[in-house]
């Protein structure tokens, strides 16, 4: 694993913030509430991602695709999803 890579340090500090304030923390709130919930968030993200590229709206459609991404690396870690696994799921595939 690299991780100077920002999403694999991403991944790392929403981990890190299971344990936080669940009044403070809107990632451990996310964490605490299970897998279902950050399933539909990723879902909702995805359509606003969507409609964003749909309407043609470049800087609309990055800040949702950062949030899309964002919600994606939480549901990893509630399902205890490691990033090696996807990385290197993404090589095998990049061979075909």
């Amino acid at each position: 694993m690299n991780n100077n890579h920002v999403l694999d340090r991403l991944i790392n500090k929403i981990a890190s913030r299971r344990e936080d304030n669940l009044e403070t923390s809107y990632t451990a709130r996310l964490l605490s509430s299970g897998p279902v919930r950050s399933a539909q968030k990723v879902g909702e993200e995805a359509v606003e991602v969507a409609i964003e590229a749909t309407l043609g709206n470049t800087d609309t459609l990055i800040s949702e695709s950062a949030d899309l991404l964002y919600h994606l690396l939480v549901l990893w870690v509630s399902m205890g999803v490691s990033s090696h696994k996807v990385w290197a799921k993404l090589e095998a595939r990049e061979k075909i």
